[in-house]
């Protein structure tokens, strides 16, 4: 095969690999939002004068060739709205650095809420989901230059693995990850295996029937971060955004001291509940209203 001829293979793959990880993730994203896609900062929320933003992000892509290709090729606009380039999100944590925005951890924020005193001020925290090796390889450094506390919630039956496009951190990278970050990275739960959609693109452990089996692998999650990790879990933030109430009220129960995470939209506030903390997805819609918001 000609050089040619291998390099626009290359870049077909990568297209399709980007595509299809697009694709799957706005599905899950879609199912909780209710297709609502504008993830600016509602209105509303905008308006509030005191409180808490956490971010949420996937992965941090590198500017590459094919990453760009893939983007210019897709006609759904949203398609790669999960996927944040590695520049912007340089940007996007240089401009939280100069204008001395108060980033705290997950931690901080169980604490602040714990004392029941009103939120003064604007805060953000910076969370990560899935940690793949992008957030590991493009974030973690500017993470560390900038010395930002930040969470990452593992779904600790997949390490290792390959999937949805992109490749999931091993155990062995995460030691390192946390080694080098050291007490700037928590460590957080995302199930162990049951991040997968059924074929009505629905979160499996939304079904009725798959309660039980959420509660045995919410354990299993526990257990596997405690003997690779050598902690115990203090948050855990669902896959495709929420769950049913029974799952919710199990969670709670389980001595998740710096909450629980969702993805439905909003600001953290003094009648926030820690069993339903709201996450904004981080991308060129919603990074300006919230850049803004966190100026102000």
């Amino acid at each position: 095969m000609k050089r040619s001829s291998r390099k626009l293979l290359i870049w077909a793959v990568a297209v399709l690999i980007v595509v299809g990880m697009g694709f799957t993730v706005q599905k899950n994203f879609e199912f909780n939002r209710e297709k609502d896609t504008n993830y600016a900062l509602p209105a509303d929320d905008a308006k509030t004068k005191n409180g808490i933003i956490i971010f949420c992000y996937h992965r941090i892509l590198k500017n590459t060739a094919g990453v760009d290709v893939s983007r210019v090729l897709s006609s759904n606009s949203q398609l790669h709205d999960f996927d944040v380039p590695a520049d912007q999100f340089a940007q996007q944590m240089t401009y939280l650095h100069k204008h001395h925005i108060k980033v705290i951890s997950s931690a901080t924020m169980a604490k602040m809420k714990a004392s029941h005193q009103p939120i003064k001020g604007r805060y953000a925290v910076l969370t990560f989901d899935d940690i793949d090796r992008t957030m590991i390889d493009n974030a973690l450094p500017v993470m560390k230059k900038y010395h930002l506390p930040f969470t990452t919630f593992i779904i600790t039956g997949n390490t290792g693995r390959y999937r949805e496009g992109t490749q999931l951190a091993s155990w062995d990278e995460i030691k390192a990850a946390k080694q080098s970050a050291g007490s700037l990275m928590t460590l957080g739960l995302h199930t162990h295996d049951m991040h997968y959609l059924t074929k009505k693109f629905t979160p499996i452990f939304d079904q009725p029937k798959e309660y039980h089996r959420f509660t045995q692998d919410f354990a299993i999650s526990k257990r596997e971060l405690k003997q690779h990790m050598g902690v115990n879990a203090e948050m855990f933030a669902y896959p495709y955004g929420s769950g049913p109430n029974r799952i919710n009220r199990f969670l709670s129960r389980q001595h998740l001291t710096s909450g629980i995470a969702t993805l439905n939209v909003g600001i953290v506030t003094d009648q926030t509940s820690m069993n339903q903390l709201p996450r904004m997805i981080i991308n060129h819609d919603s990074w300006p209203s919230i850049r803004d918001w966190l100026s102000k």
